[in-house]
């Protein structure tokens, strides 16, 4: 049973009780300061043309898909918190699926560019502008954006023509997981939705971790053989982005680890 009529209920906001207005205090005040915080870094570099540059073009990227997965994800939450309705339509938890996982596959996407464009400006400084031309970063920013947006897309179009048995989903929010975890049996359909949900792992998480960490390793790699001045600079200029990929990553990593132990112990 597809479509509008179906309403999914999410129980776990019955084992937060009490501690729900805590929660809410938290959550209101951490993504109002970093929707504050976004919007204000958006527009310093919008305004300040000294910062037209590429690196911080691809910061602006990675700032506006953070503010949209948090705002895919925490408003609805907070709703849920205040006024006790803890169900969404079946539309409105595909909608917030797409969302929250674009928003994770363009993240690394634009990681995976500013990762290039770091690699470019320690080994190739004095090139850097003839290879990092307005036109390359162009090009880069629309297959770094449209290529997870593609390809998360049509998972979301699979899965909403897999057959819903079950209308119960045991989280905070809606994620591709779970939604197709609510099917009626293994059919080829969901064969096919699964399959395809692990080539998007593959090509949205797992290449783009490859590359970076390939990256970083020949950074670290030929670093050790320059000067100190020269190491510590590249030290430098890297740690801010490598500090943002393994945050993101080890949140992934946890928000994987939860999923797949969820979907065991509520079978």
């Amino acid at each position: 049973m597809n479509g509008s009529s179906v309403i999914f209920t999410f129980t776990a906001y019955k084992e937060i009780g009490p501690a729900k207005d805590v929660i809410f205090a938290i959550l209101f005040f951490i993504y109002l300061a970093s929707v504050v915080a976004s919007t204000a870094l958006m527009i310093l570099i919008y305004v300040d043309r000294s910062l037209h540059k590429p690196m911080y073009i691809f910061l602006f990227c990675l700032i506006f898909h953070g503010l949209i997965g948090s705002t895919a994800a925490w408003p609805k939450v907070m709703g849920h918190l205040v006024t006790d309705i803890h169900s969404a339509s079946y539309e409105a938890c595909l909608v917030q699926t797409f969302f929250i996982t674009s928003y994770g596959g363009c993240i690394y996407s634009m990681l995976t560019v500013m990762a290039y464009d770091r690699y470019v400006s320690i080994f190739q400084p004095l090139l850097y502008h003839t290879i990092m031309t307005p036109h390359k970063v162009r090009v880069l920013l629309v297959v770094a954006n449209l290529l997870p947006v593609g390809l998360v897309l049509g998972q979301i179009c699979l899965t909403s023509g897999i057959p819903l048995c079950r209308y119960s989903i045991h989280k905070i929010f809606c994620d591709n997981l779970s939604v197709s975890n609510l099917g009626c049996s293994q059919s080829i359909h969901t064969l096919v939705t699964n399959l395809y949900g692990i080539c998007n792992v593959v090509f949205i998480i797992m290449l783009p971790i490859l590359l970076i960490l390939l990256s970083y390793l020949k950074i670290f790699v030929l670093s050790s053989k320059l000067s100190a001045d020269a190491r510590k600079k590249a030290f430098a200029t890297c740690t801010p982005h490598l500090l943002v990929f393994l945050n993101f990553s080890l949140s992934l990593l946890f928000a994987v680890i939860y999923n797949r132990i969820t979907h065991y112990y509520r079978k």
